[in-house]
């Protein structure tokens, strides 16, 4: 550091005294300076060092002085006991008041402009908006006081050694007692956190947080402190005092470097706000302004910078990714040095190495050796094992355990030193001299080795990356550049005033001066561009440029370089150029004339960084061809010329080698059709090779959108398929039709084509049929017919070509099936003999019906498959095989029985708005869950169970419905009924647990009333009879099915059942004949005539309470006795048994499907009938002639 005196004064008393500067202080602005001259109070314009007024208002000595933050007043006290406010802009004091003791300390107050006032006995705090000043007394004398940056404390310095910290007010909230402390003669607050630093007479510089404690360590100064003060933002502190020196310290404490030597005490010193000057104040009477200046201090090796930052620190860059790392040396630097992976830093009493880590990829270093030395020197270089220090003409190389191993004289004084490399220990170092000598010197060489003779002072030298070549500027900015082998001056450059080679070639160097950046390549004139600062670096593109202690990295494109070599042909050069960092065109430039020049090893490497594919393929081609002995190099350039779009260039090249097929391909390929026809022309080539070209031809034509004139040139060349694909691409039905005929018959392959063209346009079938009529392929007009649903037409081919029945009706199968005529489609499947076909269709229909929940549906499609089960029974070849279609027929009715009930339940519950009547969905809810065998894929319990709660609820079987809520809390509840069933269940224990006795069945066989719900499912709990349903709403009915001796058939009871005639009109049966060959009977209430005993007597042989089932057992006497119209038939196909019942009991009247042979209730029945004209079951159609079996019971 450097203090460069700008202006001094000194002021003396009337008997020559000197008239002492206790304290000073700078206008915010820092424009102005004001300080006490003895019993005056001083004005100075601080830029022109000149006294602008001279105020006299105090009758003693000023002591102290002080400036508003705002810069409008500033205050002076004194041993007279005033204070008095001056205006800075009139110069006039604005107010004055007193104290009792002579004032040692002012300060204001930096937010609200109060100024604290302390004398020796008390202190004030004065406030513009207040007329009073408040004193507070102190036990011990103040001598310094200073506030905190945010104005909330003050904290005044005692003579007993303690600090005492006030808020505002004046009020203590901090005590800081020191025991056995000396004086606090000068105290100040850190301008950016609350740390406050103390100078004592004891020697001492402490440090104390806002609440007291110590917050750093306590440093010996070695003598009296008069003051204290923060400089640069509070990295440094101003110190000094009966040591006759103002100095600059670190935060810590630690000295740094003195500012200026008096004769005297100094007791003041202040930094200029916003800038490096300060000014003294001393005992003497002299008042001085330096300026300090920092010099720049830095190394740099290779892409790492190091350079010294704040005085006490070191901050190493690397320059290519801009990281940085901060090192804290706590003392001042006064040289570095860096070099590979070691960092050389020189404080005044020590030289500390430090090392790059290896463990890690980030910039870190470690310290690795302190060695102790105390010496100064010129220039600091530092190597892989060794320091080495030059003073003027020597160089002294120590270890870095600090043994001194060489020293070498050299006879002018050192300018510049380089460090060129070697192996650790035997480094080298190139030295330039003020004589205009470049030496050489090796660590482990004791000789001085001359290498150049200048004849003025070296400023700066380079090597070359392969120590090939010297590039040296001298005091004159000439450049001059030698080869070290020779000693030959190889070229030179005037005004350059720094130099530096490119690491990573060896012909570049770029070299600065003027303002202007110069980049020499080999022989070349230099590339010139603005750059400001000095060149310190060069690696491959980038510069790396000084500019007062900041490097910045410059890319530089190397085109220039690039184009000068190109030029020359010097395609590698070029390439290596290129690769320190050009454009993305350059590299393009380079790999074309490279690829032209028939370097391909240098155009691969160029277009492999461009990642051009397409030439990389043409290169290896080349080469492929050269390795298999071709070597025409007319070819090769026409192949390039070719690539790069030069097609006459490279056409002439083809024919002149004799290679015009090629040239013929180039111009196809590139659909100039004109120019390969006159290249076949005038080389005598065949006429299939003008085909050939002909026919790429009408490809152009067809992909430019030109479809007549590829049309017309693939007739012309005979490619009739592709011709009729443009046809039927345009739509040109109307010239297919004339294609088809007139082609002949022998073309099937181009009949079939058009034929297959021509039925895809919009109602041109019957075209596709004239070709296929043609060629007599009646298979292609079945598949039409099928296609456009013309099934007469498709049948009428049948009859000519029986062997294609199955063409013809499986596809009719499924028209019919997509259609929901299954009846049909199963004929159809029939027909076509693919009755496996036809159940499995049904299969998937149901599949599908209960995946989406259609259970009505389902319910349907079981039916079918059950009757398509039956039919198939007569085909069975074993009673095994017959026995397994008869359970998958039972399978498939117990399906579709239970979908078609759960229907109408899902229905309820999904549905907002349901038609059924609640007694039905009881009687259908508890049907379903009275089943004993497994409910199909679908049926939900869980929706049974809810809606059999709902209905007995509904319908006062509240017992029922309490089971019913107890069974589903352990089942998975659907989320929308989960409220309801919770709410239900809770309700539902208020009803008396009992169900209406009238809900109870009753088996009409033994007169037993029976539980709603129990396990033997449907059968009667007593004589285990089973129930027998109407489909209508599930409800039971009268009957009670018998069963046939053994030695009897079913046709044989029709016959004995038919044979008695009906009763008379006196019977107890009445009979009534309605609309529809609907018979409608009614049962009175008069007792049975004596035949009817018999029956009554078989149906009451049963034993109670017994698990077996007895079945009632019909005799041909039974049957003879029995009424006809009370027995009720289901007549089931071959192998079933018809089953047959008796009504037992008056109470309505029932239907039965003819088709299905499910019981109705009759009323229902007919509606349902007379609504949709089928059964509501099988889905069957009914007519006018179709008969209805209605029974009374």
């Amino acid at each position: 550091m450097k203090a460069q005196l700008l202006w001094n004064s000194r002021k003396l008393n009337d008997d020559k005294t000197p008239r002492i500067v206790y304290d000073l202080a700078f206008s915010p602005n820092g424009e102005r300076l004001v300080c006490g001259f003895g019993d005056l109070v001083a004005v100075w314009d601080v830029a022109k060092g000149v006294q602008l007024e001279e105020l006299r208002g105090h009758k003693g000595t000023v002591y102290c002085i002080s400036y508003a933050k705002d810069g409008k007043y500033f205050a002076s006290g004194g041993s007279d006991k005033q204070v008095i406010i001056w205006s800075s802009e009139t110069m006039v004091g604005t107010l004055r008041y007193s104290h009792n003791d002579s004032l040692q300390a002012l300060a204001f107050n930096p937010v609200t402009g109060q100024l604290a006032s302390c004398s020796a006995s008390d202190f004030g705090v004065y406030s513009p908006e207040f007329r009073s000043i408040p004193k507070h007394k102190v036990n011990s004398r103040i001598l310094t006081c200073s506030w905190t940056n945010d104005g909330q404390y003050l904290a005044l310095g005692l003579y007993n050694g303690g600090i005492s910290i006030r808020n505002k007010v004046g009020d203590e909230k901090v005590k800081i007692d020191r025991p056995g402390a000396s004086p606090v003669w000068a105290l100040t607050w850190h301008p950016s956190r609350d740390q406050i630093v103390v100078a004592d007479w004891g020697q001492h510089l402490s440090f104390y947080a806002l609440n007291g404690s110590p917050s750093g360590r306590e440093r010996a100064l070695g003598y009296d402190p008069c003051f204290v003060n923060y400089y640069g933002n509070g990295d440094y502190l101003l110190v000094g005092g009966a040591n006759r020196k103002a100095a600059i310290y670190s935060k810590d404490g630690i000295m740094l470097t003195t500012i200026t030597d008096q004769p005297s005490w100094v007791w003041c010193c202040q930094q200029q706000p916003g800038s490096n000057v300060v000014a003294v104040g001393c005992q003497d009477g002299t008042l001085s302004l330096y300026s300090l200046h920092f010099n720049t201090i830095h190394s740099l090796y290779r892409d790492r910078y190091a350079y010294r930052e704040s005085i006490t620190g070191v901050m190493v860059q690397h320059l290519p990714t801009d990281q940085k790392i901060r090192i804290r040396c706590k003392e001042l630097v006064k040289r570095l040095s860096v070099y590979r992976h070691r960092l050389a830093v020189q404080m005044p009493s020590a030289v500390l190495i430090y090392e790059l880590r290896d463990d890690t990829q980030d910039l870190q270093y470690k310290l690795k050796q302190r060695v102790d030395m105390k010496v100064e020197c010129n220039l600091l270089v530092v190597c892989a094992s060794h320091i080495v220090l030059c003073q003027e003409r020597r160089l002294q190389s120590f270890t870095f355990d600090g043994v001194k191993e060489r020293e070498w004289a050299v006879e002018s004084f050192i300018r510049y030193i380089k460090v060129i490399g070697g192996p650790p220990g035997s480094e080298g170092m190139l030295c330039g001299l003020r004589s205009g000598e470049v030496v050489k010197v090796f660590l482990d060489n004791p000789f001085v080795i001359p290498v150049l003779k200048m004849k003025n002072p070296i400023r700066c030298l380079d090597i070359s990356a392969s120590h090939g070549k010297v590039a040296v500027v001298d005091e004159t900015n000439l450049l001059q550049v030698y080869s070290l082998s020779t000693k030959e001056l190889l070229y030179q450059e005037p005004g350059a005033s720094s130099v530096s080679w490119n690491t990573q070639n060896e012909d570049m160097l770029c070299y600065s001066g003027g303002g202007t950046l110069s980049i020499k390549t080999a022989n070349f004139p230099p590339h010139q561009q603005k750059l400001l600062g000095f060149v310190v670096g060069f690696s491959g593109s980038k510069i790396f440029c000084l500019q007062g202690n900041v490097i910045s990295s410059v890319d530089v494109p190397q085109s220039a370089s690039l184009y000068q070599y190109l030029e020359k042909k010097s395609f590698r050069d070029a390439y290596a150029v290129a690769c320190l960092g050009v454009t993305g065109t350059d590299w393009e430039v380079l790999a074309a004339e490279a690829l032209e020049g028939l370097d391909f090893d240098t155009a691969r490497k160029a277009f492999v960084r461009i990642r051009d594919l397409r030439y990389l393929e043409l290169i290896a081609s080349i080469e492929e061809r050269q390795r298999r002995g071709e070597n025409d190099k007319n070819v090769f350039l026409a192949d390039i010329y070719a690539s790069r779009g030069d097609f006459n260039e490279a056409s002439s090249l083809y024919e002149k080698s004799g290679q015009s097929d090629k040239a013929i391909e180039m111009f196809t390929d590139l659909r100039m059709f004109d120019k390969a026809k006159e290249i076949v022309k005038r080389s005598g080539k065949k006429s299939n090779q003008l085909s050939k070209v002909q026919r790429q031809e009408a490809e152009w034509f067809k992909y430019t959108n030109d479809p007549q004139s590829a049309c017309e040139m693939y007739l012309a060349v005979g490619e009739t398929i592709k011709a009729i694909n443009i046809m039927g691409h345009q739509n040109w039905t109307d010239r297919i039709v004339q294609l088809i005929r007139n082609l002949d018959a022998t073309q099937v392959k181009e009949l079939r084509h058009a034929a297959s063209v021509v039925q895809e346009q919009k109602d041109q079938w019957e075209y596709a049929i004239e070709a296929y009529r043609k060629i007599n392929d009646l298979e292609s007009q079945i598949a039409l017919y099928v296609e456009m649903e013309q099934w007469e037409s498709v049948f009428n081919l049948c009859k000519e070509q029986p062997d294609l029945k199955e063409r013809a009706y499986v596809p009719y199968a499924n028209w019919l099936a997509e259609h929901d005529r299954f009846e049909e489609a199963q004929q159809a499947f029939h027909k076509a003999g693919r009755d496996g076909d036809a159940v499995r269709v049904l299969i998937q229909l149901t599949e599908n019906a209960v995946k989406e929940t259609r259970f009505s549906d389902a319910a349907y499609y079981y039916h079918l498959l059950s009757m398509q089960h039956q039919e198939m029974v007569a085909e069975a070849t074993s009673d095994e095989e017959r026995d397994g279609i008869v359970e998958k027929s039972a399978q498939c009715r117990f399906n579709a029985e239970v979908y078609y009930i759960f229907s109408f339940i899902h229905s309820y519950l999904i549905e907002p708005f349901t038609k059924t009547p609640h007694d039905a969905l009881f009687n259908m809810s508890r049907y379903l869950l009275l089943e004993t065998r497994p409910l199909p894929r679908g049926v939900s319990k869980v929706l049974l169970f809810i809606a059999l709660a709902k209905q007995s609820r509904a319908t006062g079987a509240f017992k029922l419905a309490r089971f019913c809520y107890e069974r589903l809390q352990g089942m998975v509840i659907p989320k929308q009924f989960r409220k309801a069933v919770d709410r239900e269940s809770m309700t539902i224990r208020a009803k008396e647990m009992v169900d209406k006795q009238e809900l109870l069945p009753l088996c009409y066989r033994c007169s037993a009333s029976n539980p709603l719900l129990h396990n033997e499912g449907h059968r009667c709990s007593t004589c285990m009879q089973p129930f027998t349903y109407e489909f209508s709403s599930c409800d039971m009915i009268p009957v009670v099915e018998f069963f046939l001796d053994p030695d009897m058939s079913d046709e044989e009871a029709i016959q004995l059942i038919s044979a008695t005639p009906p009763r008379d009109a006196q019977s107890d049966i009445d009979h009534e004949e309605l609309p529809g060959d609907v018979q409608r009977m009614r049962l009175s209430d008069e007792p049975r005539n004596s035949e009817r005993n018999l029956f009554n007597e078989k149906l009451l042989n049963f034993e109670a309470g017994s698990s077996e089932y007895v079945p009632v057992i019909a005799d041909r006497d039974i049957l003879v006795a029995v009424d006809r119209r009370e027995v009720l038939v289901k007549r089931w196909q071959f192998p079933r048994r018809f089953q047959f019942f008796k009504i037992v009991a008056s109470e309505g009247q029932i239907a039965t499907c003819p088709h299905c042979f499910q019981f109705f209730n009759a009323d229902e029945f007919l509606m349902r009938v007379l609504e949709k004209q089928r059964c509501p079951f099988c889905r069957t159609a009914f007519d006018t002639t179709t008969r209805i079996v209605t029974s009374c019971w």
